[in-house]
C-alpha cells in the first residue's frame, strides 16, 4: 500500500441500487472522498412499457456532474484497457454494483479495492443481506443488532479482510427493507467517508474473517415473496422485507379467476397478522377493509 497521504485521492466507485446511492450522498459531504469516476450496470427495461431505463446511481452521477461508464462487460481486456488509459487510480470502492468484479480490476489501484456491505460480516454474505437479516427469526418487536462492513475485496464473494465495521441497534424490529436500506447505506458512507484517508495512509490493521462462521444470503425471486397467511410472523418479515422489490403477496379469487393482492402494510395483534392496506392486481392501493367488502 502506499503509505504517502493524499488529500484528494482519485477514486472510481462501483455501484447500482439505491443502497449505492445513499453511499454516494455521504461521499458528496466529503469533498476529498468524491469519486472522479462512477461505474454501473446498464440501463435496464422498467415498468409495464419495459422501457430502458439508468440506474439510480446514473441518474445520480448525472444530477452530481460526475462521468459514467455502464459497461456491459466488465471481464474484457477492452474494458480493463479503458480503465487505465482513464489515468492512475489510488483505490476504487464498490457498493452493491451487482457483478462479480475480475482480479485484474480489482488489483489496479494503488491502495486496492475496498467494499461496502450492508452486514456485519462473515454474517449475511451474498446479494441480498438486508432483505435476508429481515426475514430471519429475530423477536418482533424487540431492539435488534445490524451493521456494516467495509472490506478488501478478493476474488470470493464477501470473502475479504475486514478493514472497519460498525454496529448498530434497531428499535421495533423488523424495519421495512427500505429503512433499512437506508440506514445501513447512511451508516456504510459515513464509515467509509472516515476509512478512506487512515486507508491511504496506511494507519488501518486489516483482519481476516473468521469463515468458519459465515452465513450466506440468496438471490431473491418473486416466488420468494408469497405469503403463507397461515404463518403470521413470517408473513410480517415478508411485507416488510420485500417493500419495494418483490413486493409480498397472497393468490385470492375473484370471478373464478386467480388475482394477486400484493399487502404494503400489515401488524401483528395477539400474534395474527392484520393487514391493513393491499394492492390487488389491476388496481389501486387501499384498505384491506376496502378490498374484502368487494370480494363479498
Amino acid at each position: 500500500m502506499n503509505n504517502s497521504h493524499l488529500p484528494n485521492p482519485r477514486i472510481a466507485f462501483w455501484g447500482t441500487s439505491r443502497f449505492s446511492v445513499f453511499i454516494l450522498e455521504e461521499m458528496a459531504r466529503e469533498s476529498n472522498s468524491l469519486p472522479a469516476l462512477i461505474i454501473t450496470a446498464p440501463p435496464k427495461p422498467k415498468g409495464r412499457g419495459l422501457e430502458l431505463a439508468p440506474s439510480e446511481v446514473k441518474v445520480w452521477a448525472d444530477a452530481h456532474g460526475i462521468p459514467t461508464l455502464e459497461p456491459k462487460e466488465i471481464k474484457s481486456e477492452d474494458f480493463l484497457n479503458s480503465l487505465k488509459a482513464l489515468g492512475h487510480w489510488d483505490m476504487f470502492v464498490v457498493a452493491s454494483y451487482g457483478k462479480i468484479i475480475p482480479r485484474a480490476i480489482i488489483d489496479l489501484p494503488t491502495n486496492g479495492t475496498l467494499n461496502v456491505h450492508p452486514s456485519l460480516l462473515p454474517a449475511l454474505r451474498g446479494p441480498s443481506p438486508i432483505q435476508s437479516a429481515i426475514l430471519e427469526d429475530a423477536p418482533i418487536g424487540e431492539t435488534h443488532e445490524s451493521g456494516v462492513t467495509i472490506m478488501l475485496i478478493d476474488e470470493q464473494v464477501d470473502h475479504g479482510a475486514i478493514v472497519a465495521q460498525e454496529k448498530m441497534t434497531i428499535p421495533n424490529w423488523p424495519p421495512r427493507g427500505s429503512e433499512l436500506e437506508a440506514i445501513l447505506g447512511k451508516k456504510g458512507g459515513e464509515l467509509l467517508v472516515q476509512t478512506i484517508p487512515k486507508w491511504i495512509a496506511g494507519s488501518i490493521a486489516i483482519r481476516p474473517q473468521n469463515h468458519t462462521l459465515a452465513t450466506f444470503s440468496k438471490k431473491i425471486s418473486k416466488q420468494d415473496a408469497e405469503l403463507d397467511l397461515n404463518d403470521p410472523a413470517t408473513s410480517l418479515r415478508k411485507i416488510r422485507a420485500f417493500d419495494i422489490w418483490p413486493r409480498a403477496y397472497f393468490v385470492t379469487e375473484r370471478n373464478g379467476r386467480p388475482m394477486r393482492v400484493v399487502v404494503t402494510e400489515a401488524h401483528l395483534e395477539n400474534e395474527a397478522l392484520v393487514i391493513d392496506r393491499v394492492v390487488p392486481e389491476g388496481k389501486r392501493k387501499m384498505s384491506y377493509a376496502d378490498f374484502t367488502r368487494g370480494q363479498k
